[in-house]
């Protein structure tokens, strides 16, 4: 069987794992194809295609946190050119939003919790390429004020208010385009920690993003279980969408192991994942 993993993450975004080690893990798993797709940053794709094993098929990938009309979501890109000037300057962009929604939550945690950062744990921050809520909830974990990252965001995170820093979905899509990639919706069901939306819901909202552009859909995913695969894989294949799918990799920061791509942990053959007859054409 040929396996595929099409969503994993390093610490260039909110991975756990260097470029270094998550290539050495890739290159000695099972997986024969895979995408790694860094939240809003290229960072790592030339670095990890340099160190990954010859015989793995690599797809250079990544996910943007987007605004598409009322409908929060995360859009995937496959098959990019991270030298693509538009994508280029939507990226640069996306760091001056992130770093204004991570001064907010700073300052939220020095005024609401009396939790003021180390000039240390700043400079730390600071220096990250696509830096997260999962960051500073590890800063948070690793002071002992809770024994995980999700606990820690919804205790002391999850009400911090920090207005709209995402990315306009029209526009990050078309820059995924402009840059020669495929548009994939992410966990369209909700991904890590979200509650899963219902079906009727999901096909709505179906309608507006098919509108903004979206080429397929995350139907294989590390947090779906059997019935919302399906519908999902049915899903896709009446609205004329690839069907894709990933774990959502994060190394230490979620308890996802490579290749994942259901709850059961039922492996699923690549010819299953209709977008790579488009991405490795």
């Amino acid at each position: 069987m040929i396996r595929a993993d099409l969503h994993i993450h390093s610490n260039c975004s909110d991975g756990s794992d260097t470029i270094q080690i998550l290539a050495d893990k890739v290159s000695h798993s099972n997986l024969n194809i895979v995408a790694l797709t860094d939240h809003d940053t290229t960072d790592g794709l030339h670095e990890f295609e340099q160190l990954l094993d010859k015989r793995i098929k690599f797809i250079k990938g990544i996910e943007l946190t987007c605004l598409a009309g009322d409908i929060k979501c995360h859009i995937l890109g496959y098959n990019i050119n991270p030298e693509c000037n538009e994508l280029k300057v939507l990226i640069a962009k996306g760091k001056i939003l992130r770093r204004q929604k991570l001064d907010t939550r700073i300052k939220y945690l020095k005024d609401v919790w009396n939790i003021e950062l180390t000039q240390n744990e700043l400079d730390w921050l600071y220096s990250r390429n696509s830096v997260v809520k999962t960051h500073l909830a590890n800063i948070l974990v690793n002071r002992g004020l809770a024994e995980s990252n999700v606990p820690a965001m919804k205790k002391y995170l999850d009400d911090c208010k920090t207005g709209n820093t995402r990315f306009d979905g029209q526009e990050a899509i078309n820059a995924i385009k402009s840059a020669g990639g495929i548009v994939v919706w992410a966990h369209p069901l909700g991904g890590e920690g979200e509650e899963h939306i219902s079906e009727s819901l999901l096909l709505e909202r179906l309608e507006k993003m098919k509108s903004y552009g979206i080429d397929g859909l995350e139907c294989h995913y590390s947090r779906y279980n059997e019935t919302e695969v399906k519908f999902l894989v049915k899903t896709a294949k009446e609205h004329n969408l690839y069907i894709s799918g990933g774990s959502d990799y994060h190394g230490t920061n979620k308890n996802i192991p490579l290749g994942r791509l259901n709850t059961l942990d039922i492996e699923i053959g690549a010819e299953n994942l209709t977008i790579l007859n488009k991405v490795l054409a």
